[in-house]
């Protein structure tokens, strides 16, 4: 068993004021997409220009947050919304979802598609191969904040968490930050690194984050108070995940058949 690494989670404190470990990593993970996306948009094949990723950077960033918080409440905390829904501003408390920020910057991207005269999925080309830079330090930061950890076990990796009582758990944290952040990256950056048809890098990103969530999820505990939805061991991350699976897959498969030019 390894031991956890007491990080505190506040990275710095002046005052009143205090940074959190989880919210710097946002921040790498906006910043990121900005440098990158610089660099990004100026290949030939980019439907925008480089001066135009600022703008992009600030609409996905409405686009996380706000889907996340949203997604959050709807999917796993909707009960406790309909009796007081003003939890849904209480951001202070934690609580937001991958899958709803995810639907976010799609919504975002559209929205910012409307001004530079391109498509959603031309734009979600662009900053698919980026995303996992943001969701690998996510999951650092969680690992940090010593939550969302995985399931009892007794291999010899694990770790037992501050706040997740007296049983060895797997660093469930770790597992997606390297699976969704370092693989996904490396496998989407490589991809798309010439041109490639619209849609078939955000298709293999969704198909592939689908892909790695839900096997993850096993060795994840679910949120406490929805357990698991059936057969003992399916929660609610595989159930959103099991579409993107889908989704991802079949966008993949007909940009190829096609040959869709960006």
């Amino acid at each position: 068993m390894l031991s956890y690494p007491q990080i505190d989670p506040i990275a710095l404190a002046v005052g009143p004021l205090k940074v959190h470990w989880y919210g710097l990593m946002y921040l790498i993970g906006f910043v990121a997409v900005y440098f990158l996306g610089q660099y990004r948009a100026k290949q030939p094949w980019s439907p925008i220009k480089p001066e135009a990723i600022e703008d992009l950077v600030t609409y996905g960033a409405l686009g996380v947050i706000l889907g996340g918080r949203i997604g959050y409440i709807l999917f796993y905390n909707f009960s406790e919304f309909i009796s007081n829904p003003i939890i849904l501003f209480k951001i202070w408390e934690g609580g937001m979802s991958f899958h709803g920020g995810m639907l976010g910057v799609f919504a975002a991207m559209w929205l910012f598609g409307k001004k530079q005269n391109c498509t959603v999925l031309q734009l979600t080309d662009i900053i698919a191969p980026l995303a996992p830079i943001g969701l690998g330090a996510g999951r650092i930061g969680n690992f940090i904040n010593s939550e969302l950890w995985g399931r009892p076990t007794e291999v010899p990796w694990a770790m037992v968490f501050p706040n997740g009582g007296s049983l060895a758990r797997h660093p469930s944290q770790l597992y997606e930050a390297f699976l969704e952040g370092l693989v996904l990256f490396a496998v989407l950056w490589f991809y798309s690194k010439k041109p490639r048809p619209v849609m078939a890098t955000t298709g293999l990103a969704v198909l592939l984050y689908g892909c790695f969530r839900f096997f993850v999820e096993f060795y994840r505990m679910p949120d406490a108070h929805l357990g698991y939805l059936a057969l003992d061991w399916v929660t609610m991350g595989q159930i959103l995940s099991a579409p993107m699976i889908i989704v991802g897959g079949l966008l993949f498969y007909f940009a190829n058949r096609k040959g869709l030019s960006n």
